[in-house]
């Protein structure tokens, strides 16, 4: 994820990767995708762009509820705000934030509107060959120095009050700093299917990872017993950390591997191939550096809300591992929607970009807004009203305090949901126009507003509410953010049909008025949520009926995205 203030959950890659192809066409005489120019003789089979959302969002719904499953049994299994839960909190981040900072922010913006570039000359398959085989090599490099590296990334991203909760950490933190050159490696080959049309695999690829790691928790709990009554680090053994952080690492192993055997099967040929002189990366290498710049004014963000997050004292407060599941939940939703279609509109804005057609940006972005919008407006609600439900039934084992610290960092991080999504599809226009350097100064102020509001909520509040204060400033660096990169957006396309997307989003908004107040409604004829039964019974009760209102309203006022999002759905239950 390109976000300001932290990276993806753990053990699962945020997957906004900006990489996938669009469909809309083909280019005559090709089968490649229309704005791709792929070579003649390569046959890409191109779905429609709600067809390739529904794959991918297929993909990752799987994905993330496989996630949500690992939370709660890593929750179960080794704690939720304890000692041990805190410090695999901050290992297991520490690859996904070296690797979005190092290569996958760079690899993401850059990687796509180059190979649909290169695909438009005859030698577009040695530019592909050249940069996977720097890839590779600069990974492998990195991940090597990253690795050994381990105990003073633990030191800086952490501050731990107890030193053994520190030892723990960096133990746990050399088993899964490897993980940064397979999630370079499955970026990688993600982008290259993707490229050529096969968009399932890098979604699915996930689903894989979640199984392993799902496995390799229950063995941790058969072979050494739970650990989730928060017992002292002192007592965590050698063998513990080695199936935990090996459990983690190997689901991410192969969850890239397992994607040589689609890209085989698709045809493509991998050589490697040493040289960079007439490849075309120099034009990248300049996107590269400044999409790095804006990375690492970010981490800023990160940093201080790890920093925070590990040194508070009270026993059953929010720490690291409670912002970790809040943050799963938040990207629950963007991830079904907002990441497949922007996904799958990435390259062809690309294509449409390096092609001037300035109308055809305009108009993907405005449909990408509004669709978008209908579903995140829901979600902020459905989550919101939910938070204590879904947080009982995700641990039922939890004390209520414990609960009520998650729910009450979900509601915080929640409300920047929709900004969220604005502010991502935003990006994607950035990155096809190939200027990464224009959201820099958004960055900038992006990461001053979170480091500005945990410092303040650390100030001023308790420490058993730094980690909502944290995520609140999160939410509002997201509204900042989305609102300075629609501005620069606007000028840049000479508009983006704001009445339109202004009067779905207050359409939305008075749906999601009426659909909370029927929540909150039903969650005091319930009663009060103590059980897992009567928190499973709330949560399902409670999206349905918000859902069926939201909806309703919708339809009441003609919310035409509301069938453009749900048509892709309705074709393939239709066939079935």
């Amino acid at each position: 994820m390109t976000s300001p203030a932290t990276g993806p959950a753990a053990g699962d890659p945020d997957g906004t990767a900006a990489g996938a192809t669009a469909g809309g066409g083909t280019d005559a005489g090709t089968g490649a995708p229309a704005g791709t120019g792929a070579p003649a003789g390569t046959a890409v089979r191109t779905p429609g762009l709600g067809r390739s959302s529904l794959i991918m969002a297929s993909g990752t719904a799987a994905s993330r509820v496989l996630g949500v499953v690992n939370t709660a049994l890593l929750g179960w299994a080794i704690g939720v705000t304890g000692h041990i839960a805190n410090a695999f909190s901050v290992a297991n981040k520490l690859p996904n934030t070296l690797y979005l900072l190092i290569a996958g922010g760079v690899l993401n913006a850059v990687l796509v509107p180059q190979v649909v570039r290169a695909y438009q000359r005859a030698d577009g398959q040695q530019y592909v060959d050249r940069l996977l085989t720097v890839g590779i090599v600069l990974l492998g490099g990195l991940t090597v120095v990253l690795t050994a590296a381990a105990p003073l990334f633990v030191a800086f991203y952490s501050s731990f009050p107890d030193p053994e909760v520190t030892r723990v950490a960096t133990a746990l933190a050399f088993w899964c700093i490897p993980q940064v050159f397979f999630y370079g490696l499955y970026s990688l080959l993600g982008q290259v299917l993707n490229a050529r049309g096969s968009f399932g695999p890098y979604m699915w690829a996930p689903v894989v990872n979640n199984v392993v790691f799902i496995a390799g928790l229950l063995v941790l709990a058969q072979a050494f017993g739970r650990n989730s009554d928060g017992a002292d680090a002192g007592s965590w053994t050698a063998g513990q950390t080695a199936l935990l952080g090996g459990a983690a690492t190997l689901g991410i192993v192969v969850q890239a591997l397992v994607l040589l055997v689609p890209l085989y099967r698709s045809g493509f040929r991998y050589r490697p191939r040493w040289g960079l002189r007439g490849s075309g990366l120099g034009s990248a290498g300049r996107v590269a550096t400044w999409t790095f710049l804006g990375l690492l004014i970010g981490q800023v963000g990160v940093w201080r809300i790890s920093v925070v997050a590990s040194s508070v004292a009270t026993e059953g407060a929010a720490g690291n591992a409670v912002y970790d599941r809040a943050f799963l939940i938040f990207m629950l939703p963007h991830s079904l929607v907002t990441v497949s279609l922007a996904t799958a509109l990435f390259t062809r804005l690309s294509g449409r970009a390096a092609a001037g057609d300035t109308a055809a940006v305009r108009s993907d972005l405005s449909l990408g807004l509004r669709t978008v919008g209908v579903f995140t407006v829901l979600a902020t609600t459905g989550i919101a009203v939910l938070a204590f439900p879904l947080g009982r039934a995700l641990f039922p084992e939890s004390p209520d305090g414990e609960v009520h610290a998650l729910a009450t960092t979900v509601v915080a991080l929640v409300l920047g949901l929709v900004a969220f999504g604005v502010w991502s599809l935003c990006q994607r226009v950035y990155y096809a126009y190939e200027d990464a350097r224009s959201m820099v100064p958004v960055q900038v102020l992006m990461a001053v507003v979170v480091v500005g509001g945990t410092e303040l909520g650390r100030a001023t509040l308790d420490d058993r509410y730094w980690v909502a204060a944290a995520c609140l400033s999160m939410a509002v660096s997201y509204a900042v953010g989305a609102a300075v990169a629609l501005v620069s957006v606007h000028r840049r396309l000479g508009g983006f049909d704001g009445r339109r997307v202004l009067a779905l989003h207050l359409k939305a908004g008075v749906g999601a008025v009426l659909a909370a107040g029927a929540g909150l409604g039903l969650l005091a004829l319930l009663g009060p949520v103590d059980t897992w039964g009567r928190a499973v019974l709330a949560c399902v009760l409670g999206a349905a009926v918000m859902s069926a209102v939201y909806v309703g309203v919708l339809l009441l006022l003609r919310v035409r995205e509301l069938r453009s999002l749900a048509a892709p759905v309705l074709r393939r239950l239709g066939r079935a």
